[in-house]
């Protein structure tokens, strides 16, 4: 018995994977529009049919000597299956052409810089070829049928192809991907694909020890850390395989526009090595610019065998956003195409770009002008000339003091190039480094060429011939000693703004959070340790005597460490309000009976009104096959409604004569209009209940039939006695956890009646999903501002409308039944424990939990729905519940400033 119970289970997890991996190659086709043969769903789907497929097969229909079980396999088929033999030939092809490829590769003196670039010889690719090749040619499913009609001749008994009922379901399941069209060719975003959440997931556990995070930029390679500065030289690269991905980003798609390319720009990223070539690029998104520099080593996609060489050459990339950036510094040399120096808002100097002869130094500011419009602009502008299009302003120079006429100035200096200063502007934005108007006066020719030094590193290593006159950016200090100043008064008025308004803020932060927490602090080992949770010994206790521990901590064990499994049938109805602490068991008994007895009247009520409705509907639908048949016309049709209906009051009340009063709530009514607008309530629900109750947890263990029925049952007392608000989808998906406890359908309808007290308010007839929303926007504003920095400029789903179903079914479908049940009484005991709205925590745990993910690939609002959907019942509920335990503690402490 325990063997086929294994064998049972076995073959459900088998096509549980193939349902997963189905529903994602599915997912991607209807939101991409297109399913890449590379994609990492098709190699788990393929993997996941392979382990079906080999599922309890025969060792002779496998082969004996055969290595590759399923090419043996299909060989077999291919004898009495026409689709199977085609796909025999094309399979046996491509592993010749691999094969080739191999040994040729082998040969080869670079076969390590070509092996990578064959992505035929992926090993997950060739391990399920056959799979796959079927797939493709759109075959797999048939050969996947064929087998299951012909399952006695290839399998043992307990193989999934061998079930009568989950094999025709593998079949079915393959019709859809089967029906597919695959594309090999590399889209715009092809190498954005977006994995699993499970493989999201799986990513930042391999990267997350060694990679820091910083604010990403628009949706990077998923596996590449990149730069954000010049000085982030403590990141590291990712491995080499991604750098395609990474360079592949470098160019046009449709995330990014490119204004600029050019490779061969030299850069120097440390004084003790040698300017060393790259590939400069400039893209544009809708809201900001990004220049990124990458050097040619990294542009093969490999940079050799040794791991520290790949990573010094990650180390030199850089990724600079224009909006960080002030001035640029153009120095243009007789000998080279000229240099720019790119120094940010705090004054730190990027590496000099030296640019190839050729004019592309111009080419380069040019596109940057053209990206900063309309809302930036270089200062001073570029000049426009007929016949040459942009060129350098013409700007006047300044002679220094005692140096003699203009005239002394020879037509060969005028001819030498000379060096800019732009600065980039925004004329709609209140920048904090514009100078001041006396400033700009004093310096306004501070770009002027040639007779005034530069204030950046690259000018300052030549020095001042005898005799010569000064040949930089900056001569004269007055203009730097009071920049300097302007700058040094900036910061202090900065600080002091900051502080007086980060005390307003404070004071509006306790008046909107104080009402989400209690203001009294539960510590966790006070009196004693709370983490062992509420256990056998400390609830007998209890029971014998209730003075032995008060309400408050009773409530903290459990808000620390939940209830023992053991005891939550007898624990949850004191939690829940069936119970009030402290009562004795006389009085629970009395409660007890009390509830039976209203319950089964409750019961009787609406099975008899139950009975008027089925009534009704078994003459409405013989009345409807009798019109069609025979033709009546509208108005005897009319009037047989009519009569019928009162017919029907009468044969009810006799075929119910025996339960006339628990009719009293119909026949207390004062006209049959409120009769039949009450029946034709009822009749709506019955039906939305029976449509629920069916699909409910259909695969846990609890819902047999005879479970649904209680089920069905205490759902339609409760909605007998809440006709005002009728029945709502989701309100199964709450009884549900409590029948699984309780087991018992008076004491759940209770339990349920005073659960549904603060839930009902989430529901579409209350306004507590509003407030819920807003209290998140409010929380994770202030506990964690990155991330809601990037919700707001990602689409802004600060609306946090992908919390709607947490809310709406305290986290019920994110979780397995264990995990529901730990979640619920934490939230239950923490109304009294730490805070009355614990679900709002628990909803932001949930988000810190996996921020560093969504930070890291950008999210937007489809991204994050996609991604929690797909970690339902995947999480670690023990990590989820400390964390929102510290979140409330912190709210707590930010509200007593301490």
């Amino acid at each position: 018995m325990a063997t086929a119970m294994a064998e049972a289970e076995t073959r459900q997890r088998l096509l549980r994977t193939v349902k997963k991996e189905v529903k994602q190659i599915m997912e991607e086709a209807v939101t991409r529009k297109f399913v890449h043969e590379d994609s990492s769903h098709i190699v788990s789907f393929c993997a996941a049919v392979e382990a079906c497929v080999l599922h309890g097969l025969k060792r002779r229909a496998a082969g004996f000597l055969r290595s590759n079980k399923i090419a043996a396999l299909f060989m077999k088929v291919g004898k009495s299956f026409a689709p199977a033999e085609e796909l025999c030939r094309k399979a046996q092809e491509l592993e010749q052409i691999i094969e080739t490829k191999r040994n040729q590769s082998l040969q080869s003196q670079d076969s390590l810089r070509r092996l990578p670039r064959l992505p035929s010889l992926n090993p997950q690719v060739v391990k399920n070829l056959w799979i796959r090749t079927a797939l493709f040619e759109k075959v797999l499913d048939k050969i996947v049928l064929y087998l299951v009609e012909n399952s006695s001749k290839f399998y043992e008994k307990e193989a999934v192809l061998m079930d009568p009922v989950d094999g025709p379901i593998l079949a079915s399941l393959l019709v859809g991907p089967c029906a597919l069209e695959y594309t090999k060719m590399k889209t715009a975003d092809h190498f954005w694909t977006d994995p699993s959440a499970d493989e999201l997931v799986q990513r930042h556990r391999i990267h997350g020890g060694h990679c820091r995070q910083d604010s990403p930029t628009k949706r990077p390679a998923l596996c590449i850390q990149k730069r954000h500065s010049s000085s982030s030289m403590d990141e590291r690269p990712s491995p080499s395989p991604s750098a395609r991905d990474y360079v592949e980003s470098l160019h046009q798609n449709n995330r990014a526009t490119l204004l600029f390319g050019k490779n061969n720009v030299l850069v120097q990223p440390r004084d003790d090595m040698e300017a060393i070539p790259g590939y400069l690029s400039l893209h544009q998104t809708a809201d900001i610019m990004t220049l990124k520099w990458t050097p040619n080593q990294l542009m093969n996609g490999s940079v050799g065998d040794l791991d520290y060489e790949r990573s010094v050459y990650w180390d030199y990339a850089m990724t600079i956003r224009l909006e960080e950036i002030v001035y640029l510094h153009c120095h243009q040399q007789v000998d080279s195409g000229g240099t720019v120096v790119l120094v940010s808002q705090d004054g730190i100097q990027r590496p000099p770009l030296r640019f190839p002869k050729g004019g592309h130094l111009l080419q380069f500011l040019s596109c940057l002008e053209n990206g900063l419009l309309p809302h930036g602009q270089l200062d001073p502008p570029l000049w426009s000339q007929r016949g040459k299009g942009k060129v350098f302003p013409k700007l006047r120079k300044r002679v220094p003091q005692g140096s003699g006429s203009s005239d002394s100035v020879s037509d060969k200096e005028e001819d030498e190039a000379t060096d800019y200063v732009f600065r980039i502007l925004f004329p709609n934005s209140q920048s904090e480094f514009v100078n001041p108007p006396d400033l700009m006066d004093q310096g306004a020719t501070m770009w002027h060429p040639t007779l005034r030094k530069s204030s950046c590193s690259s000018c300052s290593q030549g020095s001042l011939s005898e005799g010569a006159p000064p040949n930089g950016c900056n001569h004269e200090r007055a203009p730097l000693k009071l920049l300097c100043d302007n700058m040094k008064y900036q910061i202090i008025s900065r600080a002091f703004y900051g502080w007086l308004a980060y005390c307003r803020h404070l004071s509006t932060v306790r008046t909107h959070l104080s009402a989400l927490v209690n203001h009294t602090i539960v510590e966790p080992d006070v009196p004693c340790d709370a983490y062992r949770g509420l256990t056998t010994k400390v609830w007998q206790t209890f029971l014998q005597d209730c003075t032995a521990y008060k309400e408050q901590e009773l409530l903290r064990l459990v808000y620390f460490g939940g209830v023992e499994p053991s005891l939550r049938k007898e624990v949850w109805p004191f939690l829940l309000g069936h119970y009030q602490f402290g009562m004795s068991e006389v009085e629970r008994k009395e409660v007890d009976e009390q509830v039976r007895a209203c319950y089964e009247q409750t019961m009787r009520e609406w099975l008899d009104c139950e009975a008027i409705v089925r009534q009704r509907e078994k003459e409405q639908h013989a009345a409807a096959l009798a019109k069609c048949s025979s033709g009546a016309s509208v108005d005897s049709t009319s009037q047989k409604m009519i009569h019928r209906d009162s017919t029907v009051s009468n044969e009810s009340s006799q075929s119910c004569s025996s339960d006339r009063q628990s009719l009293a709530r119909l026949q207390s009514d004062s006209s049959s209009s409120t009769q039949q607008e009450l029946l034709d309530m009822y009749t709506l629900n019955l039906h939305r209940i029976e449509k629920d109750v069916q699909r409910c947890d259909r695969n846990y263990w609890y819902f047999t039939p005879t479970n649904l029925e209680k089920l069905r049952n205490i759902m339609c007392s409760y909605i007998w006695r809440h006709l005002e608000i009728g029945y709502v989808q989701g309100m199964c998906d709450l009884l549900a956890p409590l029948l699984v406890i309780l087991d018992d359908e008076a004491m759940a309808f209770s339990c349920f009646t005073e659960l549904m007290k603060r839930m009902n308010q989430n529901f579409p007839h209350g306004g507590a999903m509003d407030t819920h929303f807003a209290n998140m926007r409010s929380l994770i504003q202030i506990l964690d501002s990155e991330l809601f920095e990037l919700m707001h400029q990602n689409g802004d789903y600060t609306h946090f409308y992908f919390c709607y179903r947490w809310f709406l079914l305290d986290f019920k479908r994110e979780l397995v039944y264990d995990d529901v049940f730990a979640v619920w009484e934490t939230i239950w005991a923490a109304k009294y424990a730490s805070s009355g709205h614990f679900v709002l925590f628990i909803a932001l745990a949930l988000v810190e939990i996996y921020r560093d993910i969504i930070l890291e690939n950008n999210m937007d609002f489809t991204d994050i729905i996609k991604f929690f959907n797909e970690m339902a019942e995947h999480h670690n509920i023990k990590q989820i519940l400390s964390l929102a335990r510290d979140l409330v503690c912190k709210v707590q402490m930010l509200i007593e400033n301490k």
